[in-house]
């Protein structure tokens, strides 16, 4: 099983790479961590660090499952990335995490959010944070 999780340093983005470890270790699969930038990446709250990311690495070492980490900054949006990497990897699960939103903010839903929901062929796993 391959599974493939949208990573940032905020909290959904945490509470999915949580949930795709516990995933992981359920069905004994394999780990894709994506964290991407859709452009200057040292202005993109998206992007996490360095530090970041090898405190990633380290959760993962710790929870033994296997993992590779892949950090994007190639001006796609993350959902036009998460699912181009998922068809890449024949990802058999992609997980994302959502933040809670205000009723305007519904409107809009996170709009990566939805495009993953609605366009990755793969089952999504939605957690909250």
């Amino acid at each position: 099983m391959t599974i493939v999780v949208g990573y940032t340093s905020r909290p959904e983005g945490r509470a999915a790479l949580e949930r795709a470890i516990v995933e992981a270790k359920a069905h004994g699969g394999d780990l894709m961590v994506l964290n991407v930038s859709e452009g200057d990446g040292t202005r993109d709250p998206a992007l996490a660090s360095e530090d970041e990311l090898n405190e990633v690495r380290a959760q993962l070492d710790r929870a033994g499952v296997e993992a590779t980490v892949r950090q994007l900054v190639r001006g796609k949006d993350a959902a036009e990335e998460i699912a181009a990497v998922a068809d890449e990897v024949e990802a058999d699960l992609v997980v994302i995490g959502l933040r809670k939103r205000t009723p305007v903010g519904k409107l809009v839903l996170g709009s990566n959010s939805q495009r993953i929901l609605l366009n990755v062929d793969a089952p999504v796993l939605a957690v909250k944070a």
